[in-house]
């Protein structure tokens, strides 16, 4: 694979140079006295620039061949595209949602400054091929994610959530980058391909157990991004302190960009891809699909298990979220390009139920100014189009369960397809137990909604056709997905060929 020089590689980073430029037209916009009265001017001015990054995004996919980039710093291949065009749809809905949320009625344009920050890094982060760039890439979304997550200075809530994702952050930062220079150590290199074929030239070398721990180090920050036990501890307190719009971006966008570096690490540092066969191979010297396997366990039985006891409708989701890190977690055990595609599909899946969940919270908590769950009671009978938005929050929940005709069904059956073909048939029922388990809690939901009265008889208010359009069109995606998926499929299924040489 060609590797290109700086002058070279601008052509490939046109998508990100966009959003850089977006954000300084924001920056610029809000320094006219007229222009910055507006509420709306910098949200459109960072949507306009969202939907031309996608774009860019798009057509660079069918035009440019993959190649690495800025002397080996990254990879940009349909992988790193695939990211790309998600990093740019989480961002895009996380936007409107923040438009709509009363929450966030007086927000700033630093708050949008922010959230395109974030999204410029999240794509930096999927093609990461240099072990400096994915800690330099991981910081930039890190950082940026604490000061947006403590956005709500009058709230003592959002203050704390940040400080306690700051220190969470920091310590896993902190034990990565230790990590990184472990395995820079004894590989020699800081190249990602250049540690695989240090691998495969010494399957038994010296310095074994120090990069075994090094690569465990390492895996402590790239669980922390996205939320997997052990490192988990962070998220049901950052979710609940966060503007729930924040939340929502979270717990796809930033865990998204954990999970594209978490894979293309592991599966090209610590892999080899047989063209002939189109297998991936663990290296014997560094085989982590065990504990991989072990992680994925204990992330969703933990996630699962802990969302039962949660009144508060963010800690809930946050829970839940948690869970279906580790339904995706498989990928990384079972090691294969079924696995990889099913990942990549689950991820979407997600992306669209569970931001259709938050956006259906954000109207719960406008209307009744209530987080918890019993907020959601008698939901179908509240006047105000109580009993579509009750009806869309089911086939959400539904969803999330993985119960058919839903995209989350499919999803997951892609998922748990790819253990069964590797014959991990003890981690496939492990994870349908699971998803056995979480039909309480979700369901749980639908009982609130349509079987317990409510609380008050506030109605849900909702003006204009914008927000319940959005949701609604979430809602039908979902189910018209879970019964035609085929252009998903083929969509992913493109994108799962990541630069392995």
């Amino acid at each position: 694979m060609q590797v290109l020089e700086n002058s070279a590689s601008f052509q490939y980073f046109l998508p990100e140079m966009i959003l850089g430029l977006t954000l300084l037209v924001v920056l610029i916009l809000d320094l006219n006295e007229e222009l910055s009265k507006s509420r709306l001017i910098a949200p459109w001015t960072a949507a306009v620039g969202i939907i031309l990054y996608v774009a860019v995004s798009l057509m660079m996919r069918v035009q440019l061949p993959a190649a690495i980039t800025f002397h080996g710093m990254m990879a940009n291949d349909s992988f790193t595209d695939f990211f790309r065009v998600f990093s740019g749809a989480s961002a895009l809905l996380a936007v409107f949602l923040s438009v709509q949320s009363k929450e966030l009625q007086d927000v700033k344009v630093e708050y949008w400054i922010l959230l395109l920050g974030i999204t410029l890094g999240m794509p930096v982060l999927a093609g990461a091929n240099n072990l400096l760039m994915i800690y330099l890439a991981m910081e930039m979304v890190s950082i940026l994610s604490y000061i947006v997550v403590g956005y709500l200075r009058k709230s003592r809530q959002s203050s704390e959530a940040a400080l306690k994702y700051v220190l969470y952050g920091a310590t896993a930062s902190g034990i990565m980058i230790y990590g990184l220079s472990i395995i820079f150590g004894v590989a020699g290199s800081l190249d990602v391909l250049e540690i695989q074929k240090f691998l495969i030239n010494n399957p038994v070398g010296t310095g074994r157990i120090a990069l075994f721990v090094g690569l465990l180090m390492t895996l402590a920050g790239f669980g922390y991004k996205i939320s997997a036990v052990p490192f988990h501890m962070w998220a049901p307190d950052v979710y609940q302190g966060a503007p729930t719009p924040v939340t929502a971006f979270l717990s796809v966008g930033p865990k998204a960009a954990g999970f594209a570096i978490l894979l293309r690490f592991t599966y090209t540092a610590l892999a080899q891809f047989n063209v002939d066969t189109q297998v991936f191979t663990p290296l014997k010297y560094l085989d982590i699909t065990g504990l991989m396997a072990v992680l994925a366990v204990l992330t969703m039985t933990v996630g699962n298990f802990l969302a039962i006891q949660q009144t508060n409708t963010k800690r809930f989701l946050a829970y839940s979220s948690i869970a279906h890190a580790g339904y995706m977690l498989i990928a990384a055990a079972t090691l294969s390009t079924l696995a990889l595609q099913g990942v990549l599909f689950y991820l979407v899946a997600y992306f669209i139920m569970n931001m259709g969940a938050f956006a259906v919270t954000i109207m719960v908590i406008n209307a009744t100014g209530s987080e918890e769950l019993s907020s959601f009671k008698g939901l179908a009978k509240r006047s105000g189009g109580g009993a579509l938005i009750a009806m869309l929050m089911a086939v959400f929940m539904f969803s999330l369960v993985g119960l058919p005709p839903t995209f989350g069904f499919v999803g997951k059956f892609y998922l748990f397809m790819s253990v069964i073909k590797a014959k991990l048939y003890w981690l496939a029922v492990i994870g349908v137990i699971n998803s056995v388990v979480s039909l309480y809690y979700y369901l749980r939901v639908v009982k609130y909604m349509y079987f317990d009265e409510a609380e008050d008889e506030k109605s849900l208010g909702l003006k204009g056709f914008a927000f319940p359009g959005v949701v609604t069109s979430l809602g039908l995606v979902t189910l018209i997905l879970g019964i035609y998926w085929e252009p998903i499929a083929v969509f992913v299924q493109e994108s799962a060929n990541m630069i392995l040489k």
